[in-house]
């Protein structure tokens, strides 16, 4: 094994680009038995009367790239911290592999990614990149357990990843307060990346990157769904959607009002309404 410490080798080895092979093959999704499920959900913020979130049902099943698209405020986000179990619900339930989020909060996170939205750190954050990559893998250890050399390797290797190569300094040293916008965001996506997760949770993962960036990081998702068929939720704000995406949901006002594929999506007078707005 490449990497003996790997929890998925299938993963690190879909991460690199190696001229995309295999991204045309056909990936077959097996509709039964949802890796997500929510189910009459109503999730409120604390100190909020009423639910941010309204009657959401969604099956999500493993190995799909989901793209969740909404005006501001529609609750994209919100969907993304109700599938994380990070908010309480009102109503309803949410389970991921036939669990609850809830009751088993902590097992579940350990193989879910999240990358939050527009987190920026501090220029006088202390923290060097190395040490806020391996934050993730420290835990998918889990409690009391401490990175080893191996842990620290695979870290790095994600990181080489993300970062544009052609770069004189590769910031691996660096506080990451120091870098730019760009850099944090490519450091924050080897972060997830370096716990090797089952699930992506991506809210505007594409943020702060350019148009080249932006390209490769998606091709980058792409692999990972593809080739090691992790199952991928993905926040956009944009009106275009990517080849390769298998569904598009759309939000609007706590609701889920379109559910289905990308070419259906584009002909549905709800998503041209949503692209005249934008």
């Amino acid at each position: 094994m490449r990497f003996e410490k790997s929890y998925n080798p299938q993963f690190l080895d879909a991460i690199e680009d190696k001229q995309d092979k295999g991204l045309n093959t056909e990936k077959k999704i097996k509709y039964f038995n949802p890796q997500i499920i929510l189910q009459n959900v109503n999730t409120v913020y604390e100190g909020e009367r009423y639910p941010t979130l309204h009657d959401i049902n969604l099956k999500i099943y493993k190995g799909e790239f989901v793209l969740i698209v909404g005006p501001n405020g529609s609750g994209k986000t919100t969907l993304l911290e109700t599938v994380l179990g990070m908010l309480p619900v009102e109503k309803g339930s949410v389970r991921i592999n036939q669990k609850s989020v809830f009751k088993h909060s902590r097992q579940l996170r350990r193989k879910i990614g999240y990358l939050i939205q527009g987190v920026e750190f501090d220029a006088q954050t202390p923290f060097l990149v190395k040490t806020a990559v391996m934050t993730a893998r420290s835990g998918r250890l889990g409690l009391f357990k401490f990175p080893k050399k191996e842990d620290r390797t695979i870290a790095r290797f994600c990181f080489d990843v993300v970062r544009n190569k052609e770069e004189v300094e590769d910031y691996w040293e660096r506080p990451i307060g120091k870098l730019s916008g760009g850099m944090q965001q490519k450091a924050r996506i080897a972060n997830i990346l370096a716990a090797e997760p089952e699930i992506l949770l991506l809210d505007e993962p594409f943020a702060n990157l350019d148009v080249n960036a932006r390209q490769k990081m998606f091709k980058l998702f792409l692999r990972l769904n593809r080739l090691a068929n992790i199952t991928t939720l993905c926040v956009s704000h944009k009106s275009e959607i990517p080849k390769g995406v298998d569904r598009v949901v759309m939000i609007q006002k706590g609701r889920v009002v379109l559910d289905t594929e990308p070419e259906k999506a584009l002909k549905s007078n709800k998503y041209r309404a949503y692209c005249q707005l934008l």
